[in-house]
């Protein structure tokens, strides 16, 4: 796996095929995870999931897989999608194995300097459910500011 960046506890590296079954584990628990980011209770297949990485990697996205520096683990996958010169959009999810040990603020403060210095970007924009308070709190204590609102999602922002 090739690493792109890093942050205190964490390597960002190239998404990989290696990485199919921890993806899937991922993407698949409803609870944890899914219900955050997606919109089916539908299970993923390996094939799905490796038509989605080599996707990402033919169109060079900025997307990354997150790896705990200290013990190998996987920890989750955090990305730039709908890029522009000067915008993106955070998209941010990680294992419940994982989660609740501070790598959330780590990847997202990690992820928006990324953005900011090494892609240029102006704004960084997300959107979550209403009902995830845990992310929420998350994004503002990394400095993004909710801008509107629907029954669907919370929209926030972060400016240069």
């Amino acid at each position: 796996m090739k690493q792109i960046f890093e942050s205190d506890n964490i390597s960002f590296v190239e998404v990989s095929e290696s990485l199919i079954e921890d993806y899937l584990i991922m993407v698949n628990d409803y609870e944890n995870v899914n219900r955050f980011i997606g919109s089916t209770k539908s299970a993923y297949t390996a094939e799905q999931e490796i038509k989605w990485v080599r996707g990402k990697l033919d169109e060079g996205a900025a997307v990354f897989s997150m790896i705990e520096k200290k013990s190998g683990k996987y920890i989750g996958n955090i990305e730039f999608m709908d890029l522009t010169d000067s915008q993106g959009e955070l998209g941010i999810a990680i294992t419940a194995q994982m989660q609740d040990r501070g790598y959330g603020t780590e990847a997202v403060l990690a992820m928006t300097k990324y953005g900011m210095e090494q892609l240029g970007l102006q704004k960084i924009v997300l959107r979550t459910k209403p009902f995830n308070a845990r992310a929420k709190h998350v994004y503002e204590k990394c400095g993004f500011t909710e801008y509107d609102r629907d029954p669907e999602h919370v929209y926030m922002e972060l400016l240069r």
